[in-house]
């Protein structure tokens, strides 16, 4: 997969998540808690999601082309970021011309729905949530971060990681923020599941 083009989508992904789904939500539900989908993620209190390439919104939907004010002013939604829960640091600009590339979206929400699924494997007791902040699927326990991230400035594609609230050493913490393990684009959700508990498991017990 082309990483330029798996970048930009991702980002417009993210964007998409924050502003139009996470903004609105925050505004007339007071959270930003975001639900992963085996074809996207959705908000949690009002209805509307990503499905592959395609924003939803009740019984509407428009393809994600076109600029960002296009479509905002199609949906009819108060769209634009949560703000005052969190430092806006990337904002979707209106003048945005969005390229969402099919195959990078479906490995966004493949990494994303696979992240879900072991997390609720690995802590039965946590909820998973997609953070549109850092657009990763999370849980905690015991003061450790655990979840799946489609990418960002430390990692350009799709990772796990386990992240302890207070810093390890050894082999398995590799990364800044405690151990990180890069996830395979060609294993389908399945594998990919298998590998982020796996992850997951052996984080645990290095723990």
């Amino acid at each position: 997969m082309d990483t330029e083009a798996y970048v930009t989508t991702r980002r417009q992904l993210r964007g998409i998540a924050e502003s139009f789904i996470a903004g609105p939500q925050y505004r007339s539900a007071q959270t930003i808690r975001l639900a992963v989908r085996p074809d996207g993620f959705t908000g949690v209190s009002i209805p509307v999601a990503v499905h592959g390439t395609e924003l939803v919104w009740g019984d509407a939907g428009a393809p994600l082309t076109g600029t960002v004010e296009a479509l905002a002013a199609g949906t009819g939604l108060d769209v634009g970021p949560p703000t005052g829960a969190y430092e806006i640091v990337d904002p979707l600009a209106p003048d945005t011309v969005l390229d969402v590339d099919p195959a990078a979206a479906e490995l966004v929400h493949r990494s994303l729905y696979a992240g879900g699924f072991a997390l609720k494997s690995v802590l039965p007791e946590g909820h998973p949530v997609l953070w549109p902040e850092h657009f990763d699927v999370a849980a905690t326990e015991a003061e450790v971060n655990y979840g799946v991230s489609p990418g960002d400035d430390f990692h350009p594609l799709p990772y796990a990681y386990v992240g302890p609230w207070t810093s390890r050493i050894g082999e398995f913490w590799n990364a800044p923020f405690g151990a990180f393990l890069s996830l395979d684009p060609s294993h389908d959700v399945d594998r990919l599941a298998a590998d982020v508990t796996d992850f997951f498991e052996r984080g645990r017990a290095e723990l």
